[in-house]
């Protein structure tokens, strides 16, 4: 969801351009790849390099499907879709939406929604305001992004409307149309705590309640309903087309795509991943400003090409 974060550097010059874990077993050729966008396949500028739209092009060409993992917004897919000529599906909002990408920017389309019951986000909010005092929160709905007063301008545009947080979640918000909309996840904000350790104490005050996570440098949290993720919405698409975990490679930087590495049968932390991706990953690359999405797709498809002539 936002860009890239301060994290374990990999010079490029003392890297290789991708490793596997020492032991690793032979994987099935892959068929889907799995990819996070902010601080993954996109650059710090938000821009999709040449080499990595090429890599992309040449994967669904040889026949493996693109999957964009996200905790964006479907309406903020079109740095993607603009790049990549609107190619393939999206999971956004860390696994509360499917979007179709294919009608090019401006109409994306619902494929699926995993919507976060209205009683759940009222229950988060209680809960991390006693846990946590000077939590602000935002509500983001399939329509748009809805906050409080206190809450920052983290995003790309402002919030369709302001109130508190109990007050955006009612049964009846104000607008009928907005009631209708399902809400996707609750952002939740605190200017002074360190970003893991709201993520620790959000986690235990919240439990199996809703699903909390954070892909933000700074401490943003995002919730999602009971069991959503990017892992479970991905593996509900590839299920529905007979893709096995084996057969998926995944790539990540942020502790939003620690479930969707474990899940993926070949995973890969990028250069500029946190911590905890770097560990949850079965290999890794460098990092998103040297492509490193398009370094892994080059040597897949390199191997498919040398196995073809073997």
């Amino acid at each position: 969801m936002t860009s890239a974060t301060p994290g374990p550097q990999i010079p490029a010059a003392a890297a290789p351009a991708a490793t596997a874990r020492p032991g690793s077993r032979p994987r099935p050729r892959p068929r889907l790849i799995a990819t996070d966008l902010d601080g993954t396949l996109l650059r710090d500028d938000k821009t999709v390099s040449d080499r990595t739209i090429a890599a992309l092009a040449a994967a669904e060409e040889a026949g493996i499907e693109v999957f964009f993992v996200t905790g964006r917004p479907a309406r903020w897919m079109d740095v993607v879709s603009a790049h990549v000529h609107g190619h393939g599906l999206a999971i956004c909002g860390n696994g509360a939406a499917v979007v179709d990408l294919h009608g090019g920017p401006g109409t994306h389309s619902f494929v699926k929604v995993r919507p976060m019951e209205r009683a759940c986000a009222l229950d988060v909010v209680r809960r991390l305001r006693a846990a946590s005092p000077g939590t602000s929160f935002a509500v983001e709905r399939t329509g748009g992004l809805h906050h409080e007063e206190t809450y920052p301008p983290l995003h790309m545009e402002p919030g369709e409307s302001v109130a508190p947080a109990e007050k955006l979640l009612a049964e009846n918000p104000g607008d009928p149309a907005v009631a209708e909309q399902p809400i996707l996840k609750i952002l939740a904000f605190h200017p002074e705590v360190a970003p893991d350790d709201f993520l620790v104490t959000a986690r235990a005050a919240i439990g199996d309640r809703a699903t909390v996570t954070r892909s933000s440098p700074s401490a943003l949290l995002e919730i999602s309903g009971p069991g959503v993720s990017k892992a479970s919405t991905l593996e509900l698409c590839c299920a529905e087309r007979g893709i096995t975990p084996e057969e998926v490679v995944a790539f990540g930087d942020m502790p939003n795509d620690i479930e969707m590495l474990t899940w993926a049968g070949t995973s890969y932390a990028m250069g500029n991943a946190h911590p905890d991706v770097i560990a949850a990953a079965s290999g890794r690359t460098v990092a998103n400003n040297e492509d490193g999405v398009a370094v892994v797709i080059e040597r897949i498809l390199a191997e498919r090409l040398d196995d073809r002539d073997a």
